[in-house]
């Protein structure tokens, strides 16, 4: 059966990665579509970077900031990059692209949410990121729609997600609230969400009764499949994302924070998952490890 093949990676600078090695992984990958975040770059550094590749790419505004792409082996058939309110600069954090997968379309997004920084102005625009997640993934998510949403999503959902949960339930990446859209995201189509036993329940209540999406039915699931969550079942991790300091990476003391999350209908799709991570600290290209997925059609 054949199967199109779609890996995602935060490249942390597409002119660096492609330095330390992201060419040699990609010759034997066999990746049909690459989603890619923190590009840091031009047009020109991603032509360099992936020749023969199609690719659609949405900068940052703040030079050398963010960036996200898609690039494919043949083009794309359509590409948007709005995002959110009208007054919220989403720039070089989502893109999507449409694909023809046999005689369906695909959409494939690549998003990059805000690292965030917890009681800061930083935080708020991540909050403002993941409500506009929230109105968009309805959307997206229409029955029997092959849809795909990829990227660094900076969120652990769960204690499975990283190796020391306890010492983060106050920062950034494992808040309860940020937890809490991606119980919604992960919920079953319009049941209630009730939150994470002990360390999340009422939270998507409050969010509820605050956030913009209350007016789209806030509390209740959108449908959405983790697909490394599915294909791995109840184990830690495996994790994505390793510090660059200290010994993270060779104690594999990380978090799952690069993610596929599918609509039900591609979740059915899934033939294989794997988080290609280095061998050893010193052949990384990136601090983040690709995620491949094999989906068949």
């Amino acid at each position: 059966m054949p199967h199109l093949r779609i890996a995602t990676v935060n490249v942390n600078g597409i002119r660096a990665a492609a330095r330390n090695g992201m060419s040699a992984w990609l010759d034997a990958a066999d990746v049909d579509i690459l989603t890619l975040q923190e590009v840091r770059g031009q047009d020109e550094h991603l032509e360099a970077a992936l020749p023969g590749w199609t690719f659609v790419h949405d900068e940052a505004t703040a030079k050398g900031r963010a960036g996200v792409a898609i690039a494919s082996r043949t083009p794309s058939l359509a590409h948007r990059t709005e995002f959110g309110p009208e007054d919220f600069d989403s720039k070089g954090r989502w893109i999507e692209a449409d694909f023809l997968i046999g005689d369906a379309t695909l959409t494939v997004v690549s998003a990059y949410v805000h690292s965030g920084e917890a009681d800061t102005p930083k935080q708020e625009e991540k909050w403002k990121f993941l409500d506009a997640m929230s109105v968009r993934m309805a959307e997206l998510g229409a029955e029997g729609a092959l849809a795909l949403v990829t990227g660094d999503l900076n969120v652990g959902h769960r204690p499975l997600d990283i190796l020391n949960w306890k010492g983060n339930v106050k920062k950034a990446g494992f808040l309860a609230r940020e937890r809490a859209y991606f119980d919604r995201f992960l919920g079953a189509t319009g049941e209630p969400v009730a939150g994470q036993e002990g360390i999340g329940r009422g939270m998507v209540g409050q969010l509820s009764d605050t956030r913009p999406f209350a007016s789209e039915g806030g509390g209740t699931g959108l449908g959405w499949v983790d697909v490394g969550r599915r294909f791995h079942g109840e184990v830690d991790g495996p994790y994505t994302w390793w510090s660059m300091r200290g010994k993270a990476f060779d104690n594999d003391s990380g978090w799952r924070i690069d993610y596929h999350l599918a609509t039900p209908a591609l979740a059915e799709r899934v033939q294989a998952y794997q988080v290609a991570r280095a061998v050893a600290y010193d052949q990384r290209w990136s601090d983040h490890a690709p995620v491949v997925v094999d989906y068949t059609y």
